[in-house]
């Protein structure tokens, strides 16, 4: 989908901007034709069974008929105009954040003399702007509304989308103490293992140090979390409020050194005495020879009989 764009006062003019992708808008209509069918003929017929019930089955059939082509025509609109549905949800916060200040001013400069508006647009703006607190929230919820286009910006430049041409949905952002976390929903076509090797590019794309990403259900592979991590809270120095609790008046208490061991030493444990059972030789004859076994030495082979 594209529109006509004036001429620039500079370089050559394009005579188009490229709102929707060509094979997106292709695959957009391909696929409302399909839902128009179907969801007509299965609608059609259905009501048409059910109205033949109350009314005559010719006239039942022609009510099946415009039920069907009713229901088709709805079908046919949404699928048709996914592509923008979903364009205009990526840009949801930026929209509904616009419209809330844009009715504010209006009732705002409608109802207060221009003073008045002007103390409370600067305390509005003023305050977060002054207080940490606030300032670092607003600076991390807007890093969320980045990141959300920087991802979306990297699915459409280096990540194979499926023949249809769908692209990931994004779903929703919060920050984090190291950056943001962004759930995606991942659309047939692409999978955890294609998004593994990338991601020192999507770390690239949203400014960020390093990106991760990982599974955020069990029993749902399409649906992923991302961490984009912009510092190292590991590394941080932390202050500790034991520091304020020590009076900076007490005396230094000298310690003596303690021994460290070196070896073990156990004198307490009585370590047990193991006497091994000596050994008789055989005795031997006159000419070194062993002597004959006795009759008690000799197992009686009749008990193994």
């Amino acid at each position: 989908m594209s529109k006509s764009s004036p001429r620039r006062p500079f370089g050559r003019n394009t005579g188009t901007v490229t709102v929707i992708e060509a094979k997106v808008h292709r695959s957009s209509a391909r696929n409302a034709r399909l839902a128009f069918v179907l969801t007509a003929v299965i609608v059609g017929l259905l009501s048409a069974v059910v109205a033949a019930s109350y009314m005559h089955p010719i006239l039942a059939l022609f009510v099946g008929a415009l039920i069907g082509a009713l229901s088709g025509g709805i079908t046919w609109v949404l699928v048709r105009i996914w592509p923008v549905l979903r364009l205009l949800w990526w840009w949801t916060p930026e929209i509904g954040i616009t419209t809330v200040l844009g009715i504010g001013w209006v009732q705002l400069a409608n109802h207060t003399p221009f003073p008045v508006t002007l103390v409370v647009v600067a305390l509005v703006i003023g305050v977060p702007a002054a207080v940490p607190v606030a300032r670092r929230a607003l600076v991390a919820w807007t890093w969320c509304l980045v990141v959300r286009h920087r991802l979306r910006v990297c699915f459409a430049r280096f990540i194979i989308a499926n023949q249809s041409g769908s692209l990931p949905l994004i779903l929703w952002a919060r920050p984090t103490p190291v950056g943001e976390r962004v759930w995606v929903y991942l659309r047939p076509g692409l999978s955890l293992a294609d998004l593994e090797g990338r991601l020192d590019r999507i770390a690239v794309a949203c400014h960020a140090a390093t990106a991760l990403v990982e599974r955020a259900s069990d029993g749902n592979a399409a649906y992923l979390r991302f961490d984009i991590k912009r510092r190292e809270v590991l590394t941080a120095t932390v202050g500790s409020p034991l520091v304020d609790v020590i009076d900076p008046a007490t005396p230094a208490t000298d310690r003596p050194t303690p021994v460290v061991p070196t070896a073990l030493d156990l004198p307490d444990v009585d370590a047990p005495v193991i006497t091994l059972p000596v050994q008789k030789k055989p005795a031997t004859t006159a000419n070194g020879s062993k002597p004959a076994a006795s009759s008690a030495d000799v197992d009686d082979v009749s008990d193994w009989i």
